[in-house]
């Protein structure tokens, strides 16, 4: 029986624990895959996890961080190869895995198998390796088959499958090393997948098994949820929860438009939209999570929740009222949940025309510059893409009980009395920016928030705001809880010459004054950022100021208490 050192000798270990499961981390996403899975053995006290990376991706930079947040330390690969394991767990391809000394299982770390992916400067693996198949354990013979009634799958190779391009996670590029499969298992979510693994790889479709989708059944299970996850992410009463997707690449729909997130929040008005921003991990892998944020800060003050973890995307998948993306999991992903979804990109040449994400990519809907607030509050599903969607899992729901069943068989341990299951996502702790800068619309008494100017409206600006330029031209400048809201009121007027009114927060309520010496405190109502607006308005037009002031913004009826401060 394998016997790992690690983390440390077992004599040296307070659990005397009977396996060690090996958990290989390519990359954040493949991490946030695994950590959905490793539930369902890591709280067994007879299983000890290791985790290592065999530093192959292109996107490796930041999964030590993302790993050591969690209190995961990384063993050292060239130490790793040199240890037997119970088994083997991966969530993607790459590097030199078949150097492990332990049976394989590789999950996929998205929907399913899609992508085109290039195999680019890759080195070939074939050359002078020193045999390592003997130190390797026979596990086939004992490993119950997965495929049911297959036929012989070498006759049924299409001849143009030597021209195809690879899909990555189905071509032998990827499973194969020396003519051999890696693999012990080989996860698949649906059998469409198993047909075009027959079609790329069929030496690898004899170690396919069918186990379901991890992700898709935990995003199905939050679904009770969804309004503990609206809340959480600042949506309000009846907002429109708009989740713009894009995975990594030029095709993708940040890299075809990086300002699009900033151009839609633009065009929604704040309080009838909330817009969360989930993007790929290795687009702030491939150019540097600073850099990538220097790019969003536009974006975020124009009021998107950038998601700050790479797992929060779920959550904001379960609330979304409907989703804007590409041929990225994220897309597919919330198409299953039952949201409507639009496309920024399409780019039908990057994935597999006989994928389910092809499907997607010719099914649902475009995403264009007219009329946006109509086009995602009326977004529906055609049945197409509902078609689509079916290819997900053939056994939904079913995906815990037969990875627990897979891989205790692997360990040769008996599960437990009662198997661990998926564990819920957790509430995203997440702040909803308020826009810097924002132009407010008031019609009679209905006010209409913008985060880009607007026709008949007025430029409201926080001095926490950073740009010096707006606050110049503001009409109404909004401050924070300063200790002398009088004091500050009085000051900045005089600092903005083109400054009518200021306001801030000040005592259970606000405070603000006007050019003219008029002094009004508030309270009542939980967008206090909107009545210094209405305040302007009717300084404005000449009209008085009475005691309740009633407004509607987004549908929503409030109603401020205004008390009038003379000399």
């Amino acid at each position: 029986m394998p016997s790992s050192s690690y983390p440390v000798p077992r004599r040296w270990r307070t659990v005397p624990t009977e396996r060690t499961l090996l958990a290989v981390v390519h990359n954040v996403t493949a991490a946030t895959r695994l950590l959905d899975v490793l539930p369902l053995f890591a709280g067994d006290p007879r299983v000890q996890v290791v985790f290592t990376c065999p530093d192959s991706s292109a996107f490796t930079r930041g999964t030590q961080e993302y790993l050591a947040a969690r209190g995961i330390p990384l063993e050292p690969w060239e130490d790793i190869v040199a240890e037997d394991f119970d088994w083997a767990l991966a969530a993607s391809y790459g590097g030199d895995l078949h150097k492990l000394r332990a049976p394989l299982t590789v999950l996929p770390h998205g929907m399913g198998y899609n992508k085109f992916l290039e195999t680019g400067n890759r080195k070939p693996e074939t050359g002078n390796r020193k045999p390592e198949t003997g130190n390797r354990k026979p596990e086939t013979g004992n490993r119950k088959p997965e495929t049911g009634n297959r036929k012989p799958e070498t006759g049924n190779r299409k001849p143009e499958t030597g021209n195809r391009k690879p899909v990555f996670g189905l071509s032998e590029q990827w499973l194969m090393h020396n003519g051999e499969v890696i693999a012990e298992h080989h996860v698949l979510s649906h059998p469409e997948q198993l047909t075009r693994l027959r079609q790329y790889c069929p030496e690898a479709a004899d170690h396919a098994v069918i186990a379901g989708d991890s992700c898709l059944d935990r995003l199905r299970n939050a679904r009770e949820l969804r309004e503990s996850y609206r809340q959480a992410l600042g949506v309000t009463g009846e907002q429109t929860l708009v989740l713009i997707s894009s995975t990594w690449g030029q095709l993708s729909s940040y890299g075809s438009g990086p300002d699009l997130p900033q151009r839609i929040a633009q065009q929604l008005p704040l309080d009838e939209f909330a817009v969360v921003l989930a993007l790929h991990p290795n687009i702030g892998q491939g150019h540097y999570p600073w850099q990538l944020k220097q790019w969003l800060q536009e974006c975020e003050r124009a009021g998107v929740i950038v998601l700050p973890e790479e797992d929060l995307w779920q959550p904001a998948a379960v609330a979304a009222d409907v989703t804007i993306g590409d041929h990225g999991s994220v897309t597919y992903y919330s198409a299953c949940l039952g949201t409507p979804v639009l496309l920024a990109a399409a780019p039908h040449d990057a994935v597999d025309p006989d994928s389910p994400v092809a499907a997607l990519l010719r099914a649902a809907p475009a995403l264009t510059d007219e009329n946006l607030a109509d086009q995602l509050c009326t977004a529906t599903q055609p049945p197409a893409l509902i078609a689509a969607t079916s290819l997900a899992t053939s056994v939904p729901g079913q995906s815990a009980a037969l990875l627990t069943d897979l891989g205790y068989r692997t360990l040769k341990l008996p599960p437990p009395a009662r198997p661990a299951g998926f564990i819920a996502f957790p509430l995203p702790r997440v702040h909803r920016p308020e826009p810097g800068a924002q132009w407010v619309r008031v019609r009679g008494d209905d006010v209409t928030r913008f985060a880009a100017t607007t026709p008949e409206a007025h430029l409201v600006v926080h001095v926490d705001g950073p740009d010096p330029r707006l606050l110049r031209r503001a009409d109404i400048v909004l401050g924070d809880r300063f200790p002398d809201p009088g004091r500050w009121i009085a000051l900045t007027l005089a600092e903005f010459p083109g400054c009518e009114w200021a306001a801030c927060p000040a005592g259970s309520g606000w405070l603000a004054g006007s050019r003219d010496g008029l002094v009004v405190s508030f309270t009542g109502t939980d967008l206090p950022q909107a009545v210094p607006s209405l305040l302007y308005k009717r300084d404005l037009l000449g009209l008085d100021f009475p005691e309740q002031l009633p407004f509607t913004a987004a549908g929503r009826k409030h109603e401020v208490r205004l008390t009038i401060h003379y000399g």
